[in-house]
C-alpha cells in the first residue's frame, strides 16, 4: 500500500530554509509530500485560488506581507482560513505565535537557528491535518452526525444549555462504563455521580461553567463504571451556534485516555527509577573516590613522604660533613616535594578531607580559594549566616560540593571569566546556592549541549532530592547557576 500523498504549499523567501524543509519532509517514512514553493504572499494567494493543496507552511516574515496579513487575505467571508496553515516563525515572542493562531493558523513551530524544529515538521503537519479532518467531520449535517459518532469509540453527547443540562443525545459507546444511553438520558446527574471523588469538585465546577456560560471545556478526570473499574477520560465540549451566532446546544465527547495515563505513569516511574539509579551510581562513585583517595594517601603519600625524608637526611648529613649536596640530590628533593603536593591535590579533588572534617560550607569556601589560587580567578565566596548556622546531611553536602566543583570547572574551561561569585544562604528550610561569573556566556546554545553531561548530571542530582537547578546566560554577560534544595527535614529524606 502506497504512502498517503500530501500536497504542501511552502511560502518561504529564504532558500536555505526551503531546502531544509524539503529535506525534512522527504525523509518522512509515513507520507509522500509534494511540495510547491513560493517566495511571496501574493504568489501564494494566487496559487491557492487556482490550485488544490492539503496544507500551507507559512513563514511569518515575507518580502511583501507578514504572516498575519497573509492569513487575513486568505480568510473567507466568515473570517475563517479555509486550509490548514502551519506557521513557521523565527520570532521568539509567544505573542506572535498566539496572534498567528488567533488569525487562523492551526499550529506553529519556532524556527530556531540550529533548525531543531525540522524533525517535528512531518508530525506537526500530520497533527494539523488530523485536526482539519475532525473539524470537517464536525461540520457535517446533523443527519450524518448520529451515524458518524456511533462508529467511533468515544462517548459523544449533546446537552441542553443551562443549569440542568438535560441530555439530548448520548452515543451507545457509554456502554463501556456499564450504562445504557437511555439511563444517561433519563438522569443528567448520573455522570457526575460516576466521577471519581478526588476529581469531583474540580469536574463539577468546570461542567457547571460549561453548561451555564457556554464556555468551551477540555477536562481530564476519572469515571467509575458500574463494575467499579476506574477509567480516565478527556471531556471536550463546546457550544454549537446557528449561522447568526445564537447558542443552540452543547456538544461534547468523552475520550478514553486510560492507556495514555498508564503510559504516562509508567514513564514517570521509569524516570524516577533512572533518578534512583543515578543517585545510587553517584553514591558508588563517591564511595570509590573516598576509597581511592584514602589508598593514595596511605600508600603513595606515605611512600613519597619517606623518600623526601631520606633525601633530606642525606643532604643534611653531607652538609654537616662540610660537603656540598649533589645538585641531583637537591633536584630530587624538589621533585619529591612537587609530587607530594600533586598527590595532595589529587586526593582533595577526589574527596576533600575538609568536607568530612569541617562540613560543606567550609569545604565550599576552601575549594573556591583553591580555584582562585590555581587559576588566577578573582573568587568571592559568601556563606550567609543562615547557611553557616545550618547543618546539612552527608548526601546533600556531597551534592552541594560537587555542584560548586562542577560549576567552577565549567567556568575555568569555558567562560573566559575574571570574576566568580559563589553565594549560599538558607531560607524557609531551602538551601539557595548561586554561582555567577562575568565570562562570555552563551545565547542560542543549550547549556546542556555546551557543557555536555556535567550540567545534566547536576540537574539529575538536584531532582533526586526534590530540588531545582537552573542555568541562565546571556552572550557577553556571563552565566548564572542557581540551585534551590530542600533540606532533609523538609522532604523526609
Amino acid at each position: 500500500m502506497g504512502k498517503p500523498r500530501i500536497r504542501i504549499l511552502l511560502v518561504e523567501d529564504d532558500v536555505v530554509d526551503r531546502i531544509a524543509c524539503r529535506r525534512a519532509l522527504a525523509a518522512d517514512q509515513s507520507h509522500q509530500f509534494e511540495i510547491i514553493e513560493t517566495e511571496t504572499a501574493q504568489d501564494a494567494l494566487q496559487r491557492l485560488r487556482s490550485e488544490d493543496f492539503d496544507a500551507v507552511l507559512l513563514d511569518y516574515r515575507l518580502p511583501d506581507q507578514t504572516g498575519l496579513e497573509f492569513l487575513a487575505a486568505l480568510a473567507d467571508g466568515a473570517g475563517e482560513v479555509p486550509i490548514p496553515v502551519l506557521a513557521l516563525t523565527g520570532e521568539e515572542s509567544a505573542t506572535v505565535a498566539v496572534e498567528m493562531m488567533r488569525h487562523g493558523a492551526r499550529d506553529y513551530l519556532y524556527k530556531d537557528q540550529d533548525r531543531h524544529y525540522l524533525p517535528a515538521l512531518p508530525a506537526a503537519i500530520e497533527r494539523m491535518l488530523r485536526g482539519q479532518r475532525l473539524l470537517e467531520d464536525k461540520r457535517q449535517a446533523e443527519a450524518m452526525f448520529r451515524t458518524l459518532v456511533e462508529q467511533t469509540q468515544a462517548i459523544t453527547y449533546v446537552r441542553e444549555l443551562g443549569a440542568e443540562g438535560a441530555y439530548r443525545y448520548v452515543s451507545p459507546q457509554v456502554r463501556t462504563l456499564g450504562y445504557t444511553a437511555e439511563e444517561w438520558l433519563a438522569d443528567p446527574t448520573l455522570r457526575l455521580s460516576a466521577i471519581h471523588p478526588a476529581d469531583r469538585t474540580r469536574a463539577e465546577a468546570a461542567i457547571a461553567g460549561n453548561l451555564a456560560q457556554g464556555t468551551p471545556m477540555r477536562l481530564e478526570y476519572r469515571l467509575t463504571g458500574r463494575d467499579g473499574r476506574e477509567r480516565w477520560f478527556r471531556d471536550e465540549a463546546e457550544v454549537v451556534r446557528d449561522p447568526a451566532g445564537r447558542k443552540l446546544f452543547l456538544q461534547g465527547i468523552l475520550i478514553d485516555i486510560t492507556q495514555d495515563k498508564l503510559a504516562e505513569e509508567a514513564l514517570r516511574e521509569s524516570r524516577e527509577a533512572l533518578r534512583r539509579l543515578a543517585a545510587h551510581q553517584e553514591s558508588i562513585k563517591e564511595s570509590e573516590r573516598k576509597r581511592i583517595a584514602q589508598e593514595i594517601h596511605d600508600e603513595l603519600g606515605a611512600l613519597l613522604t619517606g623518600i623526601k625524608a631520606h633525601v633530606s637526611v642525606s643532604a643534611e648529613r653531607i652538609a654537616q660533613a662540610g660537603g656540598t649536596p649533589d645538585p641531583l640530590l637537591v633536584e630530587a628533593a624538589r621533585l619529591t616535594e612537587e609530587a607530594i603536593q600533586a598527590v595532595r591535590r589529587v586526593i582533595n579533588d577526589l574527596r576533600p578531607s575538609v568536607l568530612d572534617q569541617l562540613g560543606v560550607w567550609e569545604a565550599i569556601a576552601w575549594h573556591v580559594s583553591q580555584v582562585e589560587s590555581r587559576f588566577g580567578l578573582v573568587c568571592d565566596c559568601i556563606i550567609a549566616p543562615s547557611a553557616a548556622a545550618t547543618e546539612v546531611d552527608a548526601d546533600r553536602s556531597i551534592m552541594l560540593f560537587r555542584i560548586v566543583q562542577e560549576s567552577l570547572t565549567n567556568v575555568v574551561r569555558h567562560a573566559d571569566a575574571s570574576l566568580v561569585t559563589v553565594l549560599a544562604a538558607v531560607k524557609d528550610g531551602v538551601v539557595l546556592l548561586e554561582i555567577c561569573d562575568d565570562g562570555k556566556g552563551f545565547a542560542d546554545e543549550s547549556p546542556a549541549e555546551r557543557h555536555s553531561w556535567g550540567i545534566q548530571g547536576m540537574q539529575e542530582r538536584t531532582r533526586h532530592f526534590g530540588g531545582q537547578l537552573t542555568v541562565s546566560s546571556t552572550a557577553g554577560r556571563g552565566t548564572r547557576v542557581a540551585l534551590r534544595l530542600p533540606l532533609a527535614d523538609n522532604d523526609g529524606r
